[in-house]
This record gives structure tokens, C-alpha cells and sequence, in this order.
């Protein structure tokens, strides 16, 4: 394949169940910005930085977490959508988001147990189940939703949803991955119920397609509403393929416009650091690191897939598309350090930086966590925020410690503005 031919798979138009016609196959995959105010409200650094990547071109912007409750944080500088009041901000950063044609969905999330010490009064989950021993020094144990608790969940992403469609987003992505509230739900091993929302893998979706059929009801099928969800937890007793592709499979029935797979928790962070060594060299070099999931699973939906995780160059991506298996390429930690790679990507170029497998400090012990990796490229989503421009080269022990001197300073601010 020709880099003319590669180009033309990636600037092809997609159109979704829900009519939305998104212009080329590339997506802007959520990252957490940890941009908002200190109430957690839209910030003109979030509007710097979404322009900037729609200026670059790409075909679908997710946003980054977006809470559904203000009682409930996954990290400081969390925007919280819950008071129509902000629909004004909102709108900006929508249109903002949108300024060369490019749609824009606001992912919507709830950390559950997967907040840090101290940030919120306290953590819950479907049971009370502690993190593994290396991380409970950094997360609290949970409580165990009610009943009545988690149907208020599931209104507060209804009614988040309702508010980004009237603030002008194109759609919402439900985020069902990497350990937040719906990943535990799914999980067996954080999911130790026995009742209506737990205790076997078709009550333990439960939530997430109570979820789904609220935002949906609350939203109308010409919005569009997409979910994010690990092919596999990558821990033992955890939510495996099996049950990923049965989910994948119901969602569709219920008529999802876009499923997105990725993978890992924080106690198995996949999702920050790729694959294992132990993975193939033909893997490898066709770069998705859930193509092969997604292929088999387009075997049995039909809801467009987005693959995200891995993708470094205009061949990988073109020949991921090629396969069939693939609607839309995801794009993440390249565009935190080259936020106009869109368009040197339909220029028949390849990426300008070659982004590392795994940034690391040099410090084990703060290799060993996947909160490093994401701290350096936080910090390059903050450079473009203040209207800089991102430092692909930066040291990552500088990055990392000045994003945790960031995160606790917002973590003090957050936990005075509630006070």
C-alpha cells in the first residue's frame, strides 16, 4: 500500500448509527487533563488545548475525564458536570473543540474506589475491596454501594449527558475501563456482589447497560453516545475477554454508536505502558496492541471500533484500518507531544517524534507505577493549556515531580473550595 492509498483509509468519512458523520478515521482518545477551575468548572487552559488539537486536524475529539458528581473526584482538576448553570463554559469548550470541523464527545466517568486518599470524603464500589498492597498506601478501602446509591449514579450520568448535548457536544463516551466505577462493576474481582449487580457476568453489566438506557432516554438517538472498555483487566480474577466480547455484544444490541478498546487498571496499567515484553515482534510492529481483540470482536457487532494504544506511524494505522477490524484509529500520548500530527499524517508523513514504549526516570521505584507515565504526558498537556508549546524531550523525573507538586497544590485547592 502506497502512502497515497494510506492516506485515503485515514481520511475517509465515518458515519455513525446515529447519522453523525465524522470527517477521517482519526480520534483524539481521552487523557486527563486535570485542567478545571478550582470548583471544577471549565478553565481557558482547556479551551487553548482543544483548539489546538482541533486546529491539528482530527476527525474526533474525546475529552478527558468528566465527573459526573462533584462528591466524587478521580483527581484533582477534574471538570464535574452536574448544574445546567454551566452550560456556558461548556459551550465554549465544545466549540472550541470543534473549530475545524472535527466532532467533540465529553467523556463522562465516576472513579469509584480510584481516588486518591484524602480528595473525596470517602471512596465507594460495588463491595468493599481494598487495592492491591502496593497501592493502598495511595487509595483508600471502599464502601460498598446500596442499592439506592447506585441508581443515583446512574442518573447523574443521565443527566450529565443531557447537559453536554445541550451545551453543544456532539456526544458522550461512557468511560468503562481502567478501573474506574463501571470497570469494577465488570470485574469479578473487585465485583463480589450477589444480588441485582453482582454475582455473575450478566449482573455484573447490569450497571453499565443501566447506564447506556438512561444517557439514552435522557438524549434521544440523534445524539451520539460511545463507551470505553478493556478487552481485559490483565489481573487474575479479573474481567477477561470473554466477558469483554459478551458485553460488546449486548451493548451493540441495545444500538452503542462506537465501542473503544483498550485495556489494564492502575494495578495493571496496559493502557499506560503497552504491552509486555513478552509480546510478539509481529505484534509489535503492527503497533495496535488490541487489534487482535478488536478483529475477532467486528466478527460478531456491528458498531464501529476504535482502537486505541500503540499506534506510531501512517503505515500501522493504515494497514489496522485495512484489516476491517478497525473503524477508527486512536490516538493519545502522540498528540500530547504533537498536537498537528492530523495533518502531517494526510500529508503522507510520518509522526515528526517517535513516541518512547515507556517513558522512564531512571528512579525504579517510580518506574515500577503507571502514575509517572502519565504525569510526563500530563505535563505536556499543561504546557499546551498555558499556550506553549509541548516538550517532547523533557526530563520525565522533572515532569513527573512538577505534576505532583501541580496535583497536590489543586488537591489543596479542591478539597478548601468544598470545605
Amino acid at each position: 500500500m502506497n502512502p497515497s492509498e494510506q492516506v485515503g483509509l485515514l481520511a475517509q468519512p465515518l458515519t455513525l448509527r446515529s447519522g453523525a458523520i465524522l470527517p477521517n478515521r482519526l480520534c483524539k482518545s481521552a487523557m486527563s487533563e486535570a485542567l478545571s477551575t478550582p470548583d471544577n468548572r471549565v478553565s481557558p487552559g482547556l479551551l487553548r488545548l482543544y483548539s489546538r488539537w482541533a486546529m491539528g486536524g482530527i476527525g474526533l475529539n474525546i475529552t478527558g475525564n468528566v465527573m459526573v458528581d462533584r462528591r466524587a473526584l478521580g483527581e484533582p482538576g477534574n471538570v464535574v458536570v452536574e448544574n445546567p448553570c454551566d452550560i456556558q463554559g461548556l459551550s465554549e469548550w465544545a466549540r472550541a473543540a470543534q473549530g475545524q470541523g472535527g466532532a467533540v464527545w465529553m467523556q463522562l466517568n465516576h472513579p469509584g474506589k480510584q481516588a486518591p486518599k484524602g480528595l473525596n470524603l470517602q471512596t465507594v464500589s460495588p463491595s468493599a475491596v481494598p487495592f492491591s498492597p502496593g497501592l493502598q498506601r495511595f487509595f483508600a478501602t471502599p464502601r460498598a454501594l446500596t442499592d439506592a446509591e447506585i441508581l443515583d449514579i446512574v442518573e447523574h450520568f443521565a443527566h450529565a449527558a443531557a447537559i453536554a448535548q445541550q451545551a453543544g457536544f456532539d456526544g458522550v463516551q461512557i468511560h468503562g475501563a481502567h478501573g474506574y466505577l463501571v470497570s469494577q462493576f465488570l470485574s469479578p474481582r473487585h465485583n463480589l456482589r450477589d444480588d441485582a449487580w453482582g454475582g455473575d457476568a450478566p449482573r455484573r453489566r447490569r450497571f453499565v447497560i443501566e447506564v447506556y438506557r438512561a444517557i439514552r432516554a435522557a438524549t434521544g438517538k440523534g445524539f451520539s453516545v460511545g463507551i470505553k472498555l478493556n478487552s481485559a483487566d490483565f489481573q487474575r480474577g479479573g474481567f477477561d475477554q470473554t466477558e469483554s466480547l459478551a458485553l460488546m455484544q449486548a451493548l451493540d444490541a441495545e444500538g452503542i454508536d462506537l465501542l473503544e478498546v483498550s485495556g489494564g487498571t492502575y494495578e495493571s496499567p496496559k493502557m499506560s505502558i503497552g504491552l509486555d515484553a513478552a509480546k510478539s515482534a509481529s505484534t509489535l510492529a503492527r503497533e495496535a496492541y488490541f487489534l487482535d481483540f478488536a478483529v475477532n470482536a467486528k466478527a460478531t457487532v456491528r458498531a464501529p471500533l476504535l482502537v486505541t494504544g500503540g499506534f506510531r506511524t501512517l503505515a500501522g494505522m493504515a494497514q489496522a484500518l485495512a484489516t476491517g477490524g478497525v473503524d477508527l484509529i486512536g490516538l493519545a500520548r502522540p498528540l500530547a507531544i504533537e498536537p498537528d500530527l492530523p495533518r502531517r499524517l494526510f500529508q503522507g508523513l510520518d509522526p515528526q517524534y517517535r513516541t518512547p514504549a515507556r517513558v522512564t526516570t531512571g528512579v525504579a521505584a517510580l518506574d515500577k507505577l503507571a502514575i509517572m507515565e502519565i504525569a510526563f504526558y500530563a505535563r505536556q498537556l499543561r504546557r499546551m493549556a498555558a499556550g506553549k508549546e509541548p516538550l517532547p524531550t523533557e526530563s520525565p523525573l522533572k515532569a513527573g515531580l512538577v505534576a505532583a507538586w501541580q496535583s497536590g497544590w489543586k488537591g489543596w485547592q479542591s478539597r478548601r473550595q468544598r470545605a
